[in-house]
């Protein structure tokens, strides 16, 4: 079974990192059956996604296993998208002991991809160019971060009403990986966002998170539709958390700290609208 599992995880990784080097291509104006040997214009993107992906995964990986709650090694999951995945998932096996070993697994995977999410936008927007309103006519329009908006303010110098950034790869894919740390970092069921709610709040974590269902419902007819399908797919999956073997067991004040700075990271990436239109 372990090298069954082993040869899957190569498996979907190797497809994953073909899916985003494709994509990458063609956000580089590639058609890579017209130009194979520019592919590796892709890697760029590729590398720097999986990379922002691989971090988030690995993070709760080692975590888990620093608390001996079984985790496998991440799944990545290929998709012929726009970006080339849907992400990358590690299964972990319940119950977890107490509500520190909760908070350090749920929170870390965020903050390990977040920091290097935001090193790749950093760099990103260095490459980035930027052209004067309306000229950019095609292609799909996304929407801004708190956090996005502060460091393209900061690093690229213009006014966003004035001016369009046509985002480098890099750039792009640590937009996604904020984006992605944002959706997990949703306090709702079974996210990261839910481990760390239950790990701060017990019990009450089921109202806040049955509380976040209209409020996608709220946001995906004001803002964007794809939060429709995110309250859908909640429901499904479900609001309610598994309890601790030991709920006894209180937070230290560090972790209380950790739990926080994982929330202020969720506001600071959350995007009402990821995608304005075409």
């Amino acid at each position: 079974m372990p090298n069954k599992l082993t040869r899957t995880h190569v498996l979907l990784f190797i497809a994953t990192f073909i899916t985003t080097l494709l994509a990458g291509a063609m956000m580089n104006g590639v058609i890579p059956w017209e130009h194979p040997e520019k592919i590796y214009l892709g890697l760029p993107f590729s590398l720097t996604l999986l990379f922002i992906l691989l971090t988030h995964e690995m993070s709760h990986y080692f975590m888990s296993h620093k608390h001996n709650v079984p985790a496998t090694l991440p799944y990545f999951i290929p998709a012929p998208s726009i970006i080339g995945t849907f992400g990358a998932v590690i299964k972990m096996q319940p119950p977890i002991p107490d509500r520190r070993s909760l908070i350090d697994i749920g929170a870390s995977g965020p903050i390990g991809g977040f920091i290097i999410a935001v090193i790749a936008c950093v760099v990103g927007l260095q490459l980035s160019e930027v052209k004067p309103s309306g000229e950019i006519q095609e292609g799909i329009s996304f929407g801004s971060s708190i956090l996005f908006n502060f460091l393209s303010g900061i690093i690229l110098k213009v006014d966003p009403d004035k001016y369009d950034v046509l985002l480098h790869p890099v750039a792009f894919a640590g937009w996604i990986g904020l984006l992605v740390t944002s959706l997990n970092l949703l306090p709702i069921g079974q996210l990261d966002g839910g481990h760390i709610v239950y790990a701060l709040f017990g019990e009450k974590h089921s109202w806040i998170s049955r509380g976040m269902i209209p409020v996608l419902v709220i946001l995906g007819i004001v803002f964007w539709s794809g939060w429709l399908v995110w309250a859908v797919i909640m429901i499904f999956l479900g609001y309610r958390h598994p309890p601790v073997v030991y709920p006894y067991i209180q937070l230290d004040r560090k972790r209380k700290i950790v739990g926080w700075i994982a929330f202020a990271i969720f506001v600071l990436t959350f995007t009402p609208a990821p995608v304005k239109g075409v």
